[in-house]
């Protein structure tokens, strides 16, 4: 771990408690500081964290004003109206909008220099909000796009084969919602191609499986979690502390993570998630992979899709 390493989280509810409980957890921060409305959740999450480290190691998690957040390193923001049961991630755009408005001139008077993680939803658009109006260099502003859908992809192809998910490759481009697509082209198992893998076996000892359904199950895995448990948490709060993991250790990482588009494959001034290499220093520089005519056809789309929704928003 760095010496020092200072994460102010802001929004303590069930995501912001999660993500903090696994920064904690890997060992990533020196200190965290949880920023929240309801100054009671915070005060009362931090100390439940804070009184299981001497059994982890040496964090100081606390609870903390806007000022608090003063020389951190990284900023993640989670605030923000937790998305109902049957409702889009987009159908909370404006609002969570709002909410982002009244937060980037106060945290960015503080944290001027940090990097930014935005993980509340919908991700994309208030990543865009944030780069189009906080003053931060746009390479310092991450949103957590479609790492947890590549997640889901990942373990769900695992599940299918039976086979270790650290030996799955591939990832899930776009929005992250429902206009997001796997691009199959560049997806393999141990470097064979996801379509030949079952024909390296003997016939009928692997399951086959229909594209449609495993890109159904990844857009629809959130409203599953969410209609049966009212929040996804866990998953996300992983996700988070595996950004903030290749954001401190400068390991250069390749993530799908949202960045603001700048004539990759054609799209400009929309954010959504494509390959980038992260690391201390932000974003070093967007992957533009091979895909084919249609997936390019599919990514633009999912552009369009999140355009609709940002010329339809007030971020005045």
């Amino acid at each position: 771990m760095a010496n020092t390493n200072k994460i102010t989280i802001i929004g303590a509810g069930q995501v912001g408690s999660t993500v903090a409980f696994a920064l904690t957890l890997k060992g990533i921060a020196s200190e965290i500081v949880l920023i929240d409305i309801a100054k009671d959740r915070a005060m009362g999450e931090a100390m439940d964290i804070r009184q299981g480290t001497p059994f982890i190691g040496q964090v100081y998690i606390h609870d903390g004003e806007y000022s608090d957040a003063k020389d951190s390193d990284i900023v993640i923001l989670t605030s923000g109206v937790a998305r109902k049961p049957g409702q889009s991630r987009l159908d909370l755009a404006q609002t969570n909008v709002n909410i982002t408005k009244s937060i980037i001139p106060e945290i960015t008077k503080y944290a001027p220099d940090a990097l930014y993680v935005i993980v509340a939803n919908p991700v994309d658009i208030l990543t865009y909000q944030f780069v189009k109006t906080s003053g931060i260099p746009a390479n310092h502003i991450f949103g957590t796009g479609t790492m947890l859908d590549t997640a889901r992809f990942r373990a769900r192809i695992a599940e299918t084969y039976k086979v270790a998910q650290e030996n799955v490759h591939g990832y899930v481009f776009g929005e992250h919602g429902d206009s997001s697509f796997v691009p199959w082209s560049l997806a393999n198992i141990g470097s064979i191609p996801v379509d030949k893998y079952a024909e390296a076996f003997e016939a009928g000892k692997l399951p086959t499986f229909n594209k449609d359904d495993v890109e159904d199950y990844i857009r629809k895995s959130g409203g599953i979690i969410i209609a049966a448990k009212k929040c996804t948490n866990y998953a996300i709060g992983v996700t988070t502390a595996h950004l903030c993991e290749a954001l401190t250790y400068d390991t250069d990482s390749v993530l799908t993570i949202s960045t603001m588009l700048d004539g990759e494959y054609g799209i400009n001034d929309v954010c959504l998630s494509i390959p980038a290499v992260v690391g201390r220093n932000g974003i070093t520089s967007r992957i533009v992979a091979p895909l084919t005519d249609a997936e390019i056809a599919s990514l633009k789309h999912s552009a369009d899709c999140l355009k609709d929704v940002i010329n339809q928003l007030d971020f005045n």
